[in-house]
């Protein structure tokens, strides 16, 4: 694993979060295509990227206490742009657009690609990047491989898997395991790890504390 990826990983705990940590305010602030109109200034961001249909915006609505703050819907593939949202006035949420949905076209996923890569690789606000993965599925080939590519770009990230109130916890830990197993192929130490179920706001504590421990030490 690249030396820049934060190397301390949450424990591989399926136990629900608390409700002590809590966001004030979450504000809409804008949506483009382009990195070089995202928010002026040094807050720290906080993205969020995912294949699409992973529950990225159900998820971001579920953290931030704001229903219908993200777009949701039956339909993937719907988030197209750089969404910023400013938190607590202190931080920014970035929705990113969702990877891999073929039914985009070639041109399409290509102008997709294009926009996650400019954000992730210039915006030197970008603090930690959020990977979703739904833990019902093996591992994607698309997202061993956008991980690698993080990792060799040195771009901070953690895992979150989605959707852990759909499956038993006895499968759930046997899908981390084998997902641990393939990323240890070719990574020293996975990042750090954490479980979530937006309808049972599973690992919202979690998720919050984390982000609170690092804009503490920026």
């Amino acid at each position: 694993m690249t030396d820049n990826i934060k190397q301390n990983q949450a424990a591989p705990s399926v136990k629900g979060a608390g409700s002590g940590n809590r966001i004030i305010t979450a504000e809409f602030v804008i949506s483009n295509t382009d990195v070089r109109k995202c928010p002026e200034g040094t807050m720290p961001e906080y993205a969020f990227i995912g294949r699409s249909n992973v529950g990225k915006s159900s998820l971001i609505n579920m953290l931030t206490g704001k229903k219908g703050l993200a777009m949701t819907s039956q339909k993937p593939g719907k988030t197209q742009l750089i969404n910023h949202f400013i938190i607590d006035k202190e931080w920014y949420l970035v929705d990113l657009p969702g990877y891999g949905y073929a039914q985009r076209g070639k041109e399409g996923r290509e102008n997709i690609r294009r926009i996650i890569e400019d954000y992730i690789l210039e915006r030197e606000q970008l603090t930690c990047l959020f990977v979703l993965l739904d833990c019902r599925h093996e591992p994607q080939k698309i997202d061993l491989e956008f991980m690698e590519w993080l990792g060799e770009n040195g771009i901070p990230f953690a895992i979150i898997f989605t959707k852990i109130d759909k499956i038993s916890k006895t499968r759930l830990r046997e899908n981390f395991e084998v997902y641990q197993a393939k990323l240890l192929e070719s990574w020293e130490e996975i990042p750090p790890v954490f479980f979530t179920s937006s309808e049972k706001k599973e690992g919202r504590e979690e998720l919050l504390n984390y982000i609170t421990e690092i804009n503490k030490t920026l």
